[in-house]
C-alpha cells in the first residue's frame, strides 16, 4: 500500500509541475479578440444572450480581472484562463447555452439596435473593439436569432466587412428551452476564413441508432497532430439517454503502447453527464507525436431518449498540447438518435354522430410517447384504408377527408386508430359508428329519394368500385357494387323526405 500511494503522490507532483509550466501570456492588444456575439439571443428567449471570447495566441491567457465595456459601462470583472488558441464563453445565465459551458456569467443586455463593445484587460488598456460607434450590429439576424460571427480573428472587430451571421454549421448546442442555437459557442466560427491551424478533434459512434439497454461505442480521434504531448477533454452528454460504462486508451499517444503514457478517466464528482479522460506522455526527454490516430474510446449504454436526437459535446475547457505548452486544435461533436423500440396504444376510442351531418367523430386518450395517430376506415372490399394523420386525439371523417368521407346513412362503419412514434406503430384499436342523419336510397343528398336518385343509379349500373367515375354514394349498401341491392334502397323509401 505505501509502494502505491508514493507512485500516486509522484504522479500528482508530476502532473502539478508540468501544469504549473504552462506560459500565461501578458496582455497584448489582438491577444485575446471578441470572436462571436448573440445580441438577439434564441428563439427560445431573447435573454439567452453570450459573448465568445478567443485567444489568438500560442499561449494561455489569465483575464482576472479583464472586462468587457458595453457602451461606455463596464460590466463586472472577468476572472479565469483562456486557453491558447482556445474559447472563453460569457453567458447571461447559467443554461443560456447547453450542454453548460459558460466560463463567466455576467448579466448582458446587449440591445438588438446595436452597441459597443470594447475589451479591456486588468490595466484598462484596449485589446479589442467591436463596433466602437455604436451604431447597428454589423452582422446576426434578430429573427432566426442567428449569431454574429467574426470571419478573422486577426482583422479588426471595427471592420464590418470583417463579421457575418452564423449559420450554425458544426455546433449542436442548444438553448434555455432546447432549440438549436444558431451560432458556434465555444466552437470555430461558421463563417471563418479558414480553420485556425492545428490538429481536429472528432469524435464518431458505433450506432447512431441504438436501442435501448445497447451500449454505443464512442472514438474519439485526432488528425493533423504535431508534436502532441498530451490532452484533456471533458465530453458533456445527456444522462437521461446515455450513462458512462467505461474508457479504454487509444494507441496513438503511445503509439502502440512503445512509449509509456498515462491515461485516466472519470465521471465529474462521480456524476453522470460530464466525462473526463486525460493523457500524458511521461517520457523522458518530452517529446511528442505526430499524424493521425484514436485517442480513446468509451463505451456508453443506452438508457431512453427513444426517437430524441441526443449531442455529446466537448466542453470548452477541452484542450491538446506539445511539449512547450497548450496548442490549437478544432473541437466537433457527434449525435445520435435511440431507436423507438414500442409506443402505446390508443385508449377510449369512441365514434360519434358529428356536429354537422355526413360527418362522423372519433376521439380518444393520448397514449405516452406518441408523435401522432394514424385513422383508418374499413373499405366496402373488408380491406383498411388510410384516410389522415392528426398529432391530436381528434379526428372527423367528412367529404373533406382524402379516401373518406361519402357516408351512407345507416352504415356501420369501422374505424382503426394506431399511435405513431418515430415511424413505429402501436397496435390498432377499432371502433364503429354510423350515421343516421339521412335516408337510404337518396344518393344525390337531396333530402328526397325521387327520380333523380333513381337516374343516377341507372347511369352507374353495374359499376365497381375498381372502375372510372364511381361514385360511393349511389353504392347505399356498401359492398362496392352499384346493383340491384342499392335499386332495393331506393325502392323502399321511394317518395321518403328526411326531416329531423
Amino acid at each position: 500500500m505505501k509502494k502505491k500511494k508514493l507512485v500516486g503522490l509522484t504522479l500528482l507532483f508530476w502532473l502539478v509541475s508540468f501544469l504549473g509550466t504552462l506560459p500565461v501570456s501578458a496582455a497584448a492588444a489582438g491577444s485575446v479578440v471578441i470572436s462571436e456575439v448573440a445580441w438577439a439571443g434564441s428563439a427560445d428567449s431573447a435573454n439567452d444572450e453570450w459573448i465568445e471570447l478567443y485567444n489568438t495566441t500560442a499561449a494561455q491567457v489569465d483575464l482576472s480581472g479583464w472586462t468587457i465595456v458595453d457602451d461606455g459601462v463596464p460590466m463586472a470583472a472577468l476572472s479565469g484562463v483562456i486557453a491558447a488558441h482556445g474559447y472563453f464563453l460569457i453567458e447571461k445565465s447559467e443554461g443560456t447555452v447547453n450542454p453548460n459551458v459558460a466560463n463567466e456569467i455576467l448579466n448582458l443586455s446587449l440591445a438588438n439596435s446595436g452597441d459597443s463593445l470594447v475589451l479591456k484587460d486588468g490595466d484598462g488598456a484596449v485589446i479589442d473593439t467591436v463596433n466602437s460607434s455604436g451604431g447597428a450590429w454589423f452582422a446576426g439576424d434578430s429573427v432566426s436569432k442567428a449569431s454574429m460571427e467574426r470571419i478573422d480573428a486577426l482583422v479588426s472587430g471595427d471592420s464590418a466587412g470583417n463579421w457575418a451571421a452564423s449559420s450554425g454549421a458544426g455546433s449542436t448546442a442548444t438553448a434555455s428551452l432546447g432549440s438549436l442555437i444558431v451560432g458556434t459557442p465555444g466552437l470555430i466560427n461558421s463563417v471563418s476564413s479558414a480553420l485556425p491551424a492545428g490538429a481536429a478533434v472528432s469524435m464518431s459512434v458505433s450506432d447512431a441508432a441504438p436501442a435501448t439497454g445497447d451500449n454505443v461505442t464512442l472514438s474519439v480521434d485526432i488528425s493533423g497532430a504535431a508534436d502532441l504531448f498530451s490532452y484533456g477533454l471533458q465530453i458533456d452528454y445527456d444522462p437521461a439517454v446515455l450513462s458512462f460504462v467505461s474508457a479504454a486508451q487509444g494507441d496513438f499517444l503511445g503509439e502502440s503502447a512503445a512509449t509509456p503514457s498515462s491515461f485516466q478517466s472519470g465521471l465529474e464528482n462521480f456524476v453522470e453527464g460530464k466525462l473526463l479522460v486525460a493523457e500524458a506522455r511521461t517520457i523522458d526527454p518530452k517529446t511528442g507525436v505526430n499524424g493521425n490516430g484514436n485517442l480513446f474510446t468509451a463505451t456508453f449504454k443506452v438508457e431512453g431518449g427513444e426517437g430524441q436526437q441526443t449531442n455529446l459535446s466537448f466542453a470548452s475547457s477541452s484542450f491538446t498540447a506539445d511539449t512547450s505548452g497548450d496548442v490549437t486544435a478544432a473541437f466537433s461533436g457527434v449525435s445520435l438518435t435511440p431507436k423507438v423500440s414500442a409506443v402505446d396504444d390508443v385508449a377510449n376510442l369512441t365514434a360519434v354522430e358529428g356536429a354537422n351531418r355526413y360527418e362522423l367523430a372519433l376521439s380518444w386518450d393520448a397514449a405516452a410517447g406518441a408523435d401522432g395517430y394514424m385513422v383508418y376506415r374499413k373499405g366496402s372490399d373488408g380491406g383498411w384504408v388510410y384516410i389522415g394523420q392528426t398529432s391530436s386525439t381528434a379526428f372527423v371523417d367528412s367529404d373533406a377527408v382524402n379516401g373518406g368521407g361519402k357516408l351512407i346513412p345507416f352504415v356501420n362503419y369501422g374505424y382503426e386508430v394506431k399511435a405513431v412514434r418515430a415511424a413505429v406503430t402501436s397496435v390498432g384499436i377499432i371502433v364503429n359508428a354510423k350515421e343516421t342523419r339521412g335516408l337510404k336510397g337518396d344518393n344525390d343528398r337531396s333530402d328526397r329519394v325521387d327520380g333523380r336518385d333513381l337516374d343516377r343509379l341507372a347511369r352507374h349500373f353495374a359499376e365497381s368500385a375498381a372502375d372510372n367515375g364511381f361514385d360511393p354514394l349511389i353504392d347505399t349498401n356498401y359492398d362496392g357494387l352499384i346493383d340491384g341491392s342499392d335499386l332495393i334502397d331506393i325502392g323502399a323509401n321511394f317518395a321518403l323526405v328526411y326531416g329531423p
